[in-house]
């Protein structure tokens, strides 16, 4: 489908504030599916954007939300260099993960009350975005999550105090969930994805498992570790899945 983009609207959130949301939808009248899209460490990047596109082009209706929205002003994009990736990292740390969640929720809140929206939401995120999609999965609105490589969550060090929840409360996990992972990965090692899957089939998770060898980022379509074919088969998954569930 031809789209619409990038329009963004200022969200309210329960914990103060305003959070700048990017609107990807089809340039065409009706109501869609609406997928929550959470970025990596650097904010709404050119490659996230590209990514948002290709999902809206499939029928969807995206929103990004920008992460860091207490910490940075609007439109703030972080570099894809040592400076921009320490900055990100510390904010990963410095924000509370209470934070996170009321940004989910003003997110879902926000696409569920969208005009272009069915009312069926599902969430997609990459590396902290992975997580952070992980997390919104848990709100019982959402049908359908996939994860690309989520950091923090085998560690369980995500927010301030590098301390969350988020790997006891998979028990509580009800929609069905993609998890897509790089065997490269040095920032989710074998024993982190491990303890992970163990964890999911405990509690009885619906979920899928896919392990390409490739790197960290590898769905990044700027710098040396991007995987243009990994990252179609990836983004297909995501959309079966999506099609499927919402």
């Amino acid at each position: 489908m031809i789209i619409l983009g990038d329009e963004v609207e200022d969200v309210v959130t329960d914990m103060g504030g305003l959070m700048r949301m990017h609107i990807f939808r089809p340039a065409r009248e009706g109501q869609f599916p609406a997928l929550l899209f959470f970025s990596e460490i650097y904010q709404v990047t050119a490659p996230i954007r590209r990514i948002a596109a290709f999902l809206a082009g499939h029928g969807f209706l995206v929103a990004v939300p920008e992460v860091y929205h207490e910490y940075e002003k609007a439109g703030t994009v972080l570099p894809y260099n040592s400076e921009g990736t320490d900055r990100g990292n510390a904010l990963k740390f410095l924000k509370p993960v209470g934070a996170f969640d009321a940004d989910a929720r003003a997110g879902l809140d926000f696409l569920t009350a969208h005009p272009s929206s069915t009312g069926h939401v599902g969430t997609i995120g990459k590396c902290l975005g992975g997580h952070l999609a992980l997390r919104a999965a848990l709100d019982s609105r959402v049908k359908a999550a996939a994860c690309f490589y989520p950091t923090d969550v085998h560690s369980g060090t995500l927010g301030e105090g590098r301390s969350d929840d988020t790997f006891a409360r998979l028990i509580e996990l009800r929609a069905e969930t993609l998890f897509i992972w790089g065997r490269q990965d040095p920032h989710i090692p074998f024993e982190g994805r491990e303890r992970i899957r163990s964890r999911l089939e405990a509690v009885g998770a619906n979920y899928e498992w896919l392990e390409f060898n490739a790197a960290h980022a590898f769905m990044r379509d700027e710098g040396p570790r991007y995987d243009p074919a990994l990252t179609v088969r990836a983004l297909l998954a995501s959309i079966a899945l999506f099609q499927r569930a919402l």
